[in-house]
């Protein structure tokens, strides 16, 4: 017997931008393997030289999609693709498939953005903002929609530090019709050099247009069945399709994966600031919770009435820091080690800004010069010094995020749970009360170490990464005594020469 969510996808035809995203993929994982969806059309940018179908086609050796394919190994026949472009001013969609998914599509999922920090505003703003707005009157001409999802982000307002599930334009120096029709008069250079006037107190393009995109929906979606989804920081997943799976190096991800590998030893992060992360499975369970009480709500809704906004975020009662973010992904060294190290695994976090240059100098450039020039005299090419650079250029744009705090109201969230089934809360779960992170991180790593490393979690590989983090234990501590009796010569020198 079908759940409430089981019976709203049931014979429906979904609309998916951003299939081809991390939440994309676990989205569509779960809507074929959990519910007998008719139709998932997908929006997939077209390659040169290689058919959109083709791009389906290879899912079918992605590992998220392996539990699905073992129990339903037609599925992805169900996943039609549309060509199209955020990037493009009329989404690239050819009036043909513009007449299909107006004439079949009940329910649409939004998830297409980028979410590069230091995108240029012309390309941020193209694809977060205006894309969000060619959504909305694309939503209009569908004769049978039933519900729209918007996939926002819990920080499209994180210039405050309490955020409620509310709109909040009063935080944008212009509004969103405006910004769009500059984007329509100016270049593109010229845009780009607006940057810091149009985002005021927005620390980059990412959080700026997605704020703004909230901005079109409030002003532009009215008496569509539509609400908007905030997730906090997405990460890896905790129990399904696969516990730890993770397909990109973003965020905390690539903090973690950068320790583990013994490259990453110092960053600007508040260890007691709050970590605001949540699984991927989280949420695409919340989305699929979202769009079934959208179609729910959508037909007593007044048109006057603004969008119900979900945040998915850790819960009070079951709060995580930085310092206990580290802690975890260091426990971890001794549980699943990698067997390409290049040093043991440790972090410092110093949160002083002017001077983490002084600090990284020592922890990351200068050994990696001696790295690179080992690497030379080998007859290999050096490498290191440009990777050091790059995570620095990270770490400086994450910065922000990671030396403050903020907490998310969950009152939608919560009562959207509440009005749940029992048995749809346990196969569509985002409750974060009841998530122990211990076991969460135990996992994730492991997944970080099979997925991110391309390491397989073979009992012989483990005890490979074992030996290998033993030996560059010893020789971390040796070089600690090393520098410190370097420290206490030179200390005593220099009391020498005082006395």
């Amino acid at each position: 017997m079908d759940t409430d969510i089981q019976r709203c996808f049931r014979s429906k035809t979904v609309f998916l931008t951003g299939a081809t995203g991390f939440l994309g993929k676990v989205v569509i994982e779960k809507l074929l393997r959990t519910t007998e969806v008719k139709r998932i059309y997908v929006l997939i940018r077209p390659k040169r030289g290689v058919e959109i179908q083709e791009r389906i086609i290879t899912w079918s050796k992605d590992a998220v999609f392996e539990l699905l394919l073992k129990s339903k190994p037609e599925a992805l026949q169900r996943v039609w693709p549309i060509a199209g472009d955020c990037l493009d001013c009329d989404l690239g969609i050819s009036e043909k498939d513009r007449k299909l998914l107006a004439s079949e599509v009940q329910i649409v999922i939004h998830g297409a953005a980028t979410v590069r920090f230091n995108e240029p505003l012309h390309v941020a703003l193209a694809i977060n903002t205006r894309a969000t707005r060619l959504m909305v009157q694309l939503a209009r001409e569908m004769r049978q929609l039933e519900s729209f999802v918007h996939v926002s982000t819990a920080f499209s307002n994180c210039i405050i530090y309490d955020i409620k599930e509310s709109f909040y334009p009063e935080h944008l120096n212009c509004s969103s019709d405006k910004v769009l029709a500059m984007t329509e008069l100016m270049s593109e250079e010229l845009l780009d050099n607006m940057e810091s006037a149009l985002l005021g107190s927005y620390p980059n393009t990412y959080t700026y247009t997605k704020a703004l995109a909230e901005d079109v929906i409030l002003k532009e979606a009215g008496g569509l069945p539509l609400c908007i989804f905030r997730p906090a920081v997405i990460i890896a997943a905790h129990k399904e399709p696969i516990s730890g799976w993770i397909d990109n190096m973003y965020g905390p991800m690539a903090i973690l994966f950068g320790v583990a590998r013994g490259v990453l030893r110092i960053a600007t992060i508040d260890p007691t600031a709050e970590a605001s992360l949540v699984p991927v499975d989280y949420c695409a369970n919340m989305t699929l919770a979202c769009a079934w009480r959208t179609t729910e709500d959508g037909s007593g809704k007044r048109s006057s009435e603004s969008p119900t906004i979900y945040q998915l975020a850790p819960s009070d009662e079951n709060r995580l820091t930085h310092g206990e973010f580290i802690q975890h992904a260091l426990d971890g060294r001794f549980n699943c080690p990698l067997t390409k190290m290049i040093w043991y695994p440790f972090l410092h976090c110093i949160t002083t800004q002017w001077l983490y240059p002084l600090v990284a100098f020592f922890y990351h450039t200068l050994p990696a010069y001696f790295f690179d020039l080992a690497l030379w005299l080998s007859g290999r090419k050096p490498r290191l010094v440009k990777v050091y650079q790059k995570i620095h250029k990270t770490l400086g744009i994450l910065g922000p995020f990671a030396c403050k705090s903020w907490h998310f109201d969950t009152r939608n969230t919560d009562q959207l749970r509440q009005l749940m089934s029992v048995e749809d809360r346990r196969m569509y779960y985002f409750d974060m009360v009841s998530l122990n992170w211990k076991e969460y991180f135990l996992h994730a790593l492991r997944g970080m170490r099979q997925f991110l490393g391309n390491e397989p979690p073979t009992p012989e590989s483990i005890a490979q990464g074992m030996k290998l983090i033993k030996r560059l234990k010893l020789l971390h501590h040796i070089l600690q005594f090393f520098l410190c009796c370097v420290a206490a010569f030179v200390v005593l020198s220099l009391v020498k020469l005082v006395l």
